[in-house]
């Protein structure tokens, strides 16, 4: 493939925000997406923009007590645009964004900030119960249904240093009964738990922080996860299969830039591919590629080969480190980020249809 025929990264329109935003999702089918955010006085931003003929417009905004690090369509039904949210307070918000003026569902879910969030039985994923995991610097995740209030139907608590959760993902909900999630910590380690029964399934460490991770898909038996670090780093486990001793096989890639790799995103339309964002505002596009050969015997005991990552494309888009970012589920190839230089932006990435 060259150069020319290679998918390219544009910028297609940009909003100037007047708050720092932390994090930002599209509305499934709409040409609309939220941006959440902390103003200077401490407040949360809730934004709404829209994007019509070519530009970004504002079609509504509300401002709330406590600051917004996270947020997530997930755990809602498609035609409810049900925004989860989690703010610096610990306070985990479901808002109607046909009515933000209050959260159809509010609880204290911690007693410091909710670092992230992720939902399931909602938006992609008809299976199994509604539900959202919070994050926090605790070290507790907690697994929440707002179909019952005041009380997690899980919690995840450390069992003995406690550590800051920065990343959780839900996966493996191929059913009604099967879900696993996966949380990682400000020391490098990953957790993978079994919702179901209640057990730790795997644990691993990659030597830094984790600062974002993400299944390739939620709905389908555990295939791939991509797990994001501050020290320029990122990897790619293959979860088809797992070795008693070695785990799950695994390959590592190192950023071009050496900065910290703040998010990954793995494209709607085709799972093994996937975006990363970078500290120097840049946006790497990547592609795994499976092994040819899946197992290998060594000692009798079955050893996952790991694929091989290539780098598509690469684009630097901001002056500041790009902290967040969401793909459009209808249109492939348009997205939207925004970075530390208080920016939103909506970008479209083509030709990803011949990859």
């Amino acid at each position: 493939m060259t150069k020319l025929d290679r998918p390219q990264i544009h910028t297609h329109a940009t909003k100037q925000l007047a708050y720092s935003p932390y994090d930002v999702k599209w509305l499934t089918c709409s040409a609309k997406f939220v941006v959440l955010g902390q103003h200077s006085r401490g407040t949360g931003a809730l934004e709404i923009y829209e994007l019509s003929e070519g530009t970004v417009k504002l079609v509504h905004q509300t401002e709330k007590q406590s600051a917004f690090k996270c947020g997530t369509f997930s755990a809602s039904p498609l035609h409810a645009h049900h925004l989860a949210t989690g703010d610096f307070n610990g306070n985990l918000c479901v808002y109607d964004l046909e009515n933000t003026t209050i959260p159809v569902f509010s609880v204290k879910a911690h007693e410091q900030i909710i670092n992230c969030i992720d939902g399931c039985g909602g938006v992609g994923v008809n299976m199994g119960p509604p539900e959202i995991a919070t994050a926090s610097r605790d070290g507790v995740v907690k697994i929440w249904d707002t179909r019952q209030k005041d009380k997690p139907v899980a919690k995840i608590s450390p069992t003995n240093e406690i550590r800051d959760c920065w990343a959780v993902a839900f996966g493996n909900s191929f059913n009604e009964q099967e879900r696993v999630i996966a949380s990682g910590y400000d020391n490098g380690d990953i957790k993978i738990f079994d919702l179901r029964n209640m057990t730790l399934l795997w644990e691993h460490n990659v030597k830094n922080g984790v600062c974002g991770m993400e299944f390739d898909r939620k709905d389908i038996k555990m295939n791939k996860l991509a797990v994001t670090s501050l020290e320029s780093s990122f990897n790619v486990f293959d979860l088809r299969t797992r070795h008693e001793k070695k785990g799950f096989a695994c390959v590592s890639e190192k950023a071009s830039d050496n900065t910290t790799i703040w998010t990954v995103r793995h494209l709607p339309q085709n799972r093994d591919v996937f975006i990363t964002s970078g500290g120097i505002g840049g946006l790497n596009l990547y592609k795994y590629n499976y092994p040819s050969q899946r197992f290998k015997k060594e000692n009798d005991q079955l050893e996952g080969v790991p694929g091989k990552i290539q780098l598509i494309q690469t684009a630097n888009v901001a002056e500041q480190p790009v902290g967040a970012f969401d793909w459009s589920a209808d249109k492939e190839g348009l997205c939207v980020f925004t970075a530390f230089d208080q920016v939103v932006r909506v970008g479209i990435v083509t030709k990803l249809g011949t990859l």
